[in-house]
């Protein structure tokens, strides 16, 4: 299983209005992001500076890279654009992590 992690940035005072989205996230967004391989995918918030902490676990054999051309993952990135900081295409701005540990 390949495991990734990244930041994105929220504007500041929306993280109530992030959350309550993402606890009524789509199910076919949900069944997009298993169909594309992710197996396990937790966001996690810095409240003070309002810096998300994402990791994803993914199979082998993952599509997670042909995601930006759904018209549902697109319809999600328009719907959470006023609340983060977003590329032209409504993507959020995205900082890869490099891992410098891990123990099991």
């Amino acid at each position: 299983m390949e495991e990734i992690a990244f930041t994105m940035q929220l504007k500041p005072g929306v993280a109530a209005e992030y959350q309550r989205r993402h606890d009524e996230i789509w199910p076919e967004l949900t069944a997009a992001l298993h169909e594309a391989g992710i197996r396990d995918y937790s966001i996690f918030l810095d409240a003070a500076s309002g810096r998300l902490f994402g990791v994803q676990k993914r199979l082998p054999d993952h599509t997670a890279d042909a995601l930006p051309g759904l018209p549902v993952m697109q319809r999600w990135w328009a719907y959470m654009a006023d609340l983060m900081e977003t590329n032209p295409d409504n993507s959020p701005v995205v900082t890869t992590l490099a891992r410098v540990f891990h123990q099991e």
